[in-house]
């Protein structure tokens, strides 16, 4: 029994064991608990005010709520189009930043597409923006939404409203419509500069040999593609970026074809000049360069201008048009004319502004067609004035060219009687004046002329003036006739005035019109100086070999000899003294020179040798006879062939001492005309 016991006791101890074990167990999973428990409710503190706000709808008002999905599908709608945009803009990407040579059009195709996308986010993104402000409205007045949520939401908002303003508008693609359109600006210039070419220039003195007028200097293709680029670059405002490039290179392309024609001449200053005569050649020259410049190289810019902006309007192609005649050299071919009517007056100059008229006026129809339009002004201007200043300077010279003469007068005739520059020039210059180059043009400045002065214009008046420049050079022959001490001079003079006033003027224009008896006068002058010259002078010397007392007979040989003696030293003292006078006199036309010198030879040389063979004899003996012998007949013929050579002088215009006056004043005019004699 008490085994028993025992047994029963043990039992109970293992289950109050297991019982205490078992709750020892549950108290430490409860503390476990509890401590978990505590975390959670911390957190669940933390996580309270945002499952309110999160369960705040649903204690929102009813019909708030019913009314919010409306709300933001409306909003949802045109934000999901707009990003779907962009998507499509940022597709675009890899084709605009291609070249865009390898294929134009497709290129211009899709940047067409880029631009219309953009116009789109353009009209669309304020739209979508506003939608989405007015459901965050609506949300925050409604108590909706969470505060912070919307503050966000409102800040985002705020950022893409900036985006919408007109300065940040041009990122809405993220730089890449600017970077396609310098692509195509690149390509416009590549299309220009690969298919300008200078015009090839391999023979500039045959000039005036190409008549005809060169072609558009561009292939079709190549002007399509142009206008195409041209198109696209209007749509983005680029329309003086593109003038801007096509002026630049189709000038520069002008200016290397006119680079084969040297035309440093052109910038001459007015400073450089000596006189016109100093560059006479390049006056010839700038009306063939103008010419060439005008028919051939500005007539194509023209066109190719037409062709290449036709479609954009006149003002345009035309403003272009006018940049690169101006930049390539225009200007420059008129501002060389303008300084040459700036240079100093000379009648001389009178021919050469003549000239420059004449080119301009044959350009007349061609710069009128070219450059008559608004754009042109500035080369409209400048060809006026300088046609302007072409007449006045021109009228000028030749109604003061008159006076000119007269003023002449007043200065000594040449010291050595040859023929005046004047007068040599005057004759010359007056046959030009009236000859078939010069006497149409001249006849048509001065109508031009007296008609802004409101005066008519006969021909007449043109003959009558050219008239009396020739009757003024006879009055100035006979003032210089009498002004020489010499009068033997004074007949040289004369006699070679009058042969050169009918030689040179005999079968010209200017003699006809003077007439064969004002010719035959004037020949008939010569005749009589030539005489008188001869007389009066070398017709002396014979009469200082006189044979009286010579016969040998009467007062024996020695007394022969003594008057043979004198007579040969007072022939060779007048004949030393007239050769030495007269070697410094000249006479230039070779036909008269050399018949006076036979006149001469014929007067004194047969009388000289009839002289010496008689009486030579009686002198050669003598020890002293080299002094009376003076000359053998060959040597005296020969020095008396070799009278009257022209002195080697620089022959020029209305010059010597340079005509520098501006016709401001008769002191002037005297002062510049001293040495024209």
């Amino acid at each position: 029994m008490a085994h028993s016991v025992n047994d029963n006791s043990i039992e109970s101890l293992i289950s109050a064991s297991k019982a205490l074990r078992l709750s020892l167990q549950k108290s430490q999973g409860l503390g476990s608990a509890l401590e978990k428990a505590g975390n959670r409710f911390e957190e669940i503190n933390h996580r309270l005010p945002s499952l309110e706000a999160a369960v705040r709808p649903i204690r929102a008002d009813k019909e708030a709520l019913a009314a919010v999905g409306g709300h933001i599908n409306r909003a949802v709608g045109p934000a999901a189009a707009v990003l779907k945009v962009f998507d499509a803009v940022h597709g675009l990407e890899k084709s605009l930043l291609s070249d865009p040579r390898s294929d134009l059009p497709g290129y211009l195709s899709v940047l067409k597409r880029l631009q219309e996308a953009l116009r789109f986010l353009g009209d669309n993104c304020g739209l979508a923006i506003q939608w989405l402000e007015d459901i965050v409205e609506y949300l925050e007045d409604n108590a909706v939404a969470d505060e912070r949520y919307l503050s966000n939401l409102k800040k985002s908002l705020k950022s893409l409203r900036e985006l919408q303003s007109e300065k940040e508008k041009a990122n809405l693609d993220g730089g890449l419509l600017e970077a396609a359109l310098e692509k195509l600006e690149n390509e416009f210039r590549r299309l220009l500069t690969e298919n300008s070419v200078p015009l090839p220039m391999s023979s500039p003195s045959s000039l005036g040999e190409q008549a005809c007028i060169a072609p558009s200097p561009l292939p079709v293709l190549v002007i399509q593609k142009l206008q195409a680029i041209i198109v696209r670059l209007i749509a983005n405002n680029r329309l003086e970026r593109c003038k801007s490039i096509y002026v630049e290179v189709r000038s520069s392309n002008v200016r290397a074809s006119l680079q084969a024609l040297n035309l440093d001449y052109l910038e001459i200053s007015i400073a450089e000049f000596n006189d016109v005569q100093s560059i006479e050649g390049y006056i010839s020259k700038w009306g063939k360069h103008l010419e060439f410049a005008v028919k051939h190289l500005f007539e194509a810019e023209y066109k190719l201008c037409n062709d290449v902006f036709e479609r954009i309007g006149l003002d345009v192609w035309m403003g272009c048009f006018a940049k690169i005649a101006a930049q390539a050299g225009i200007l420059a071919f008129l501002q060389f004319g303008k300084t040459v009517t700036e240079s100093k007056k000379d009648p001389i100059k009178l021919l050469k502004l003549l000239d420059i008229f004449a080119s301009l006026n044959k350009l007349r129809l061609d710069f009128n067609r070219l450059f008559g339009g608004p754009a042109c002004i500035e080369i409209q201007n400048l060809t006026r004035d300088l046609i302007k200043s072409v007449i006045d300077g021109a009228a000028e010279i030749f109604w003061e060219l008159l006076l000119q003469v007269q003023l002449q007068k007043q200065n000594p005739p040449p010291q050595d009687g040859s023929v005046p520059k004047l007068v040599s020039f005057i004759t010359d210059y007056c046959n030009k004046l009236l000859g078939d180059d010069y006497k149409p043009i001249l006849t048509q400045v001065l109508i031009i002329y007296r008609s802004w002065k409101h005066e008519k214009f006969q021909e007449g008046l043109l003959i009558n003036e050219v008239l009396e420049i020739v009757k003024a050079i006879e009055l100035n022959l006979e003032a210089w006739i009498k002004a020489y001490e010499d009068t033997s001079l004074a007949n040289l003079f004369a006699m070679n005035n009058h042969w050169h006033l009918y030689k040179h003027l005999k079968g010209t224009k200017l003699g006809f019109l003077l007439g064969d008896a004002w010719l035959r006068e004037h020949e008939q002058y010569k005749d009589y100086y030539s005489t008188v010259f001869l007389r009066e002078s070398w017709g002396k010397l014979p009469g200082h070999l006189s044979r009286e007392g010579l016969i040998l007979f009467s007062g024996g040989r020695a007394t022969a000899r003594d008057l043979v003696k004198k007579r040969l030293k007072t022939f060779n003292e007048a004949f030393d003294d007239m050769y030495k006078k007269q070697s410094s006199w000249v006479v230039a036309d070779k036909d008269l020179r050399e018949k006076t010198c036979h006149l001469i030879v014929q007067a004194v040389v047969p009388v000289y040798r009839s002289y010496m063979q008689n009486y030579g004899p009686l002198v050669e003996q003598d020890a002293s006879s080299s002094k009376y012998a003076k000359y053998s007949v060959q040597t005296l013929e020969k020095m008396l062939m070799s009278l009257f050579q022209p002195k080697p002088v620089r022959y020029g215009s209305f010059k010597g001492r340079q005509m520098s006056g501006k016709f401001d004043g008769v002191a002037d005019l005297r002062r510049t005309t001293s040495a024209i004699v």
